[in-house]
């Protein structure tokens, strides 16, 4: 999407971290943004921020994993502002614990907030994106949606599953000049300490002492490492310039080249070197040339 001045993006997540960093960068450069959040307070101090509400920013109070919420809030965007024609996708929360610690509430609450929230959004932005004849789609994973580590299972499980949706949709909405990007971003300065903190009441499970540790736990290591990482307004100008270049990846953060090299060179060593039944290899062939043709497709979305 070439042309983005004076269009409308719709950011989930927005008031505060990755989220507020791309509103800045989008109204920097021209565009008119929807701010969506959980939290009231978040959206206050954004609007503050941002300096523009009434004229470039409109904030609205949303759930993301609430559908007719969603429903409510994009019929207000335009209203506000008219068709919609960027969606980030863009909210999120974490939690650092093993899977043998982890509750029911855990991965009820990260499923529906991580991947329930994208798949809620695209459900009410598509049909209008279809409507209006072209725009671009932007699902924020992480660098462990692409490698994994200890402590973080059910959080990677909700990103690998957005980056292996992003890609599909991809494919799918280039007919109707949609583009999709998958945002996978690293360590970035945001609040994602206050997680738990955003927990909803019906996620919030019992507390017994062992998740009060392990909640407490999760804390003190993001205060620690959070306030390292990449300022959120470089992470939101790296997703305005995929957004105009239609990138499918935007990785932000250039150290992870050797983690993921490591990783790929695994997953190609494990191909067995045996020879295969030539009757497999028909449908395999014909299945590599449609994807090679959809991924040409969705390139040449404008």
């Amino acid at each position: 999407m070439k042309e983005i001045r004076g269009k409308t993006a719709f950011i989930t997540g927005g008031g505060s971290g990755i989220g507020l960093g791309m509103a800045k960068a989008f109204t920097q450069a021209g565009m008119k943004v929807v701010i969506a959040d959980l939290r009231q307070d978040h959206l206050d101090e954004a609007v503050r921020y941002l300096d523009k509400k009434g004229d470039g920013v409109h904030p609205i109070l949303l759930d993301v994993t609430d559908r007719d919420g969603f429903e409510k809030a994009a019929i207000e965007a335009e209203k506000v502002f008219g068709p919609v024609s960027v969606l980030c996708n863009n909210a999120g929360v974490n939690i650092i614990r093993s899977m043998d610690q982890a509750k029911d509430s855990d991965w009820d609450w990260l499923m529906a907030v991580n991947l329930g929230g994208v798949f809620n959004g695209l459900m009410t932005f598509i049909p209008r994106l279809k409507r209006l004849g072209y725009g671009h789609i932007v699902n924020t994973s992480s660098i462990a949606g692409i490698v994994a580590g200890p402590g973080n299972g059910i959080y990677s499980a909700t990103k690998f599953a957005i980056r292996g949706l992003s890609e599909s949709l991809r494919y799918d909405l280039a007919p109707f000049g949609i583009g999709v990007s998958v945002l996978c971003p690293g360590t970035v300065a945001t609040n994602l300490h206050e997680s738990e903190e955003n927990r909803l009441k019906r996620f919030e499970g019992g507390i017994d002492d062992e998740t009060g540790k392990a909640r407490a736990f999760t804390r003190q290591v993001f205060r620690e490492v959070l306030p390292t990482g990449m300022n959120p307004l470089e992470v939101g100008t790296k997703v305005l310039r995929g957004i105009e270049r239609n990138a499918f990846y935007i990785l932000p953060h250039p150290e992870f080249k050797d983690e993921f090299q490591e990783s790929f060179d695994e997953i190609i060593n494990a191909l067995p070197n045996e020879p295969f039944d030539p009757k497999r290899e028909v449908f395999e062939k014909q299945r590599r040339q449609s994807r090679r043709d959809a991924r040409l497709r969705a390139d040449e979305v404008k």
